[in-house]
C-alpha cells in the first residue's frame, strides 16, 4: 500500500524534513532498502549507514536528522514511528467471509457473516465466531467458546472447549489456548487427575506467538488481560492472571496460579514459580528464576553470567564453600571485636 512521506508523518505525529510528496510503499534496513522504501535509525551503531542508504526517507530523531540530508521524518521516538508505518505499509486486505467447503462447522455455532473459515477448520457445538474474524486453515474452535471481533488465527490454532478470546487478537499458528493444566493429586505414588474445570479468558488486543501454550484453569479461570503479548514457546499454566500491557519472551515458563501485573517485562527462559504475585512495572532479565513475590516496580535479575569454562569450575568448587568462609569471616569478625576493646 503505497503512501506519501507527508501522510506517514502526519500518521505519527513527525515533521519531514525534504519532499513530502514521495511516496513509499515498503520498509527495509538502512543497509538494505531500497527506491520506493522507508528505513529508520534508532540504534546510533547504525548512524555511519546513513551516509550510504538509498532509502526513500528515513525515520530519525533531532540528532539523527542532523547528519542526513534526505527525505526524513523526524520524530521522537524511531522505532515507534516505524512500528506504526510499517503496519500501515504492510496492511493486507481482509479476507473475504465466507466458510471454506472442506470446514467442518457444527449447525448450533454461530458464525458472523463477515467472518472467514478457511479449510479444514472445526467449529464445534455453540462456538461463536465474531465479525471479521479469520480462522486459518486446520484451526480448531471447541464448543461453547468465543472469538472475539476482527481476531485472526493464523494456522493450526486450537481453542478449547469454553474459552474465550477477546478482540483483534492475533494467534500464530501452533498455540493452544484451554488445555487441561498440570493437576494431579498423589494416592500412596500413584498419580491422580485432578479434573480442571475453569476456563481461559483473553482480552482484547492480545498477540499470541507460536507453539506457545495456556492451559485452562483448574476451577477459576487462567486470566489473560488486555494488550497482552506472548512471544513463542511460553507455556502459562493453569489459574495464572498476566495483566494489561505486559510483554513476555520467549520459552518463559509460569507456574500454577503465579499473578504477574500491568506493564511488566519479562525476558526470554525466564522461569516463574507458582503461587507468587508480581506487582505492576516489573522487568525481569533473560534466564532469571522468580523464586518469591516481587512487591516493588523494578529491574530483577538471577544467574550467573556465561564465562570461560576453567573459570567457570574453578568458581563452582568455590560456591560449595561459601557457608564455610561465611562461618570464618564471622569468627574473624568477633576476634577483632574482641581485640579493639
Amino acid at each position: 500500500m503505497s503512501r506519501s512521506i507527508g501522510e506517514l508523518a502526519e500518521l505519527v505525529g513527525g515533521i519531514v524534513r525534504g519532499d513530502s510528496s514521495v511516496r513509499v510503499d515498503g520498509v527495509g534496513t538502512l543497509e538494505g532498502a531500497g527506491e520506493g522504501q522507508i528505513s529508520f535509525l534508532a540504534n546510533p551503531r547504525y548512524r555511519r549507514q546513513l551516509a550510504s542508504t538509498r532509502a526513500a526517507a528515513v525515520i530519525l530523531d533531532e540528532a539523527g536528522a542532523e547528519d542526513y540530508g534526505g527525505n526524513a521524518i523526524v520524530v521522537a521516538d524511531p522505532y515507534l514511528a516505524y512500528a506504526k508505518i510499517a503496519a500501515v505499509l504492510s496492511a493486507r486486505e481482509r479476507h473475504p467471509g465466507g466458510i471454506h467447503p472442506h470446514a467442518s462447522v457444527n449447525s448450533a455455532a454461530e458464525i458472523h457473516s463477515s467472518a472467514c473459515v478457511g479449510p479444514h477448520v472445526v467449529v464445534e457445538e455453540g462456538a461463536v465466531v465474531g465479525a471479521d474474524v479469520y480462522l486459518g486453515p486446520g484451526c480448531v474452535i471447541g464448543a461453547n467458546s468465543v472469538i472475539g471481533r476482527g481476531s485472526t488465527l493464523v494456522a493450526n490454532v486450537t481453542i478449547n472447549e469454553g474459552c474465550e478470546l477477546g478482540e483483534r487478537a492475533l494467534i500464530h499458528p501452533g498455540v493452544v489456548i484451554g488445555s487441561d493444566g498440570f493437576g494431579l493429586a498423589n494416592d500412596h505414588g500413584r498419580w491422580i487427575k485432578v479434573p480442571q474445570l475453569g476456563r481461559v479468558v483473553i482480552g482484547n488486543d492480545v498477540e499470541i506467538g507460536a507453539n506457545t501454550t495456556i492451559d485452562r484453569g483448574a476451577i477459576d479461570d487462567t486470566v489473560i488481560g488486555d494488550g497482552v503479548k506472548l512471544d513463542n514457546l511460553i507455556q502459562v499454566a493453569h489459574n495464572v492472571h498476566i495483566g494489561e500491557n505486559t510483554a513476555i519472551a520467549a520459552c518463559t515458563g509460569i507456574a500454577g496460579s503465579a499473578r504477574i501485573g500491568r506493564n511488566c517485562a519479562i525476558a526470554g527462559g525466564v522461569g516463574i514459580l507458582g503461587h507468587l504475585e508480581i506487582t505492576d512495572g516489573v522487568t525481569v532479565t533473560a534466564m532469571s528464576l522468580v523464586t518469591r513475590s516481587i512487591t516493588r516496580p523494578g529491574v530483577y535479575s538471577s544467574g550467573t553470567p556465561l564465562e570461560e569454562n576453567r573459570r567457570w569450575h574453578r568458581n563452582y568448587a568455590r560456591f560449595k564453600q561459601l557457608d564455610d568462609m561465611a562461618r570464618r569471616i564471622r569468627e574473624l569478625e568477633k576476634l577483632v571485636a574482641e581485640k579493639s576493646k
